[in-house]
């Protein structure tokens, strides 16, 4: 983002990036706890819920990307750290469950996550409604894909 991009944002570019960064923090952190489970479901459709799993976690992957390239375009630097990720982020790591086969239990844990997810992206949404069309385009369409998310994980928990 160009100066007069930056210049044009009426929020604060440090406020604004302490927030883009907990967000990336986050989708790190779900990145990480959806491919994990991904890799030891066991159980009945554990082919399935691995698959389902690994597909959301490449978005999570992809909205941290998403993410970095937007803090850094804001004059920012995101979080470089890996042990910083928990301690940054906007909620606690969720553990997995120790029952790999308690499929019910890895989904309540996603649809938490996604809730988290929803409240942060809707929080920064409000924020740069008209006054940051760039950033507040990226979390529209990250918020809109962690809604889906939820709404699918809660679908197969009505099953």
């Amino acid at each position: 983002m160009g100066k007069q991009a930056r210049a044009i944002v009426d929020v604060s570019l440090k406020d604004l990036v302490h927030d883009l960064n907990k967000a990336y923090c986050d989708e790190w952190l779900a990145f990480y706890l959806y491919w994990y489970m991904s890799k030891v479901v066991s159980g009945k459709c554990y082919e399935d819920m691995a698959e389902f799993l690994e597909k959301i976690a490449k978005d999570e992957l992809e909205h941290a990307t998403e993410l970095a390239d937007l803090i850094t375009k804001l004059g920012g630097v995101p979080v470089a750290n890996p042990m910083d990720l928990e301690k940054n982020a906007n909620a606690p790591y969720l553990m997995p469950p120790k029952n790999t086969a308690d499929i019910n239990r890895i989904i309540r844990i996603v649809t938490e996550a996604e809730a988290q997810a929803i409240e942060v992206y809707h929080k920064i949404a409000k924020k740069t409604f008209g006054k940051d069309v760039v950033t507040h385009q990226l979390v529209t369409h990250i918020l809109s894909e962690e809604v889906t998310h939820e709404e699918m994980f809660e679908n197969l928990l009505e099953r």
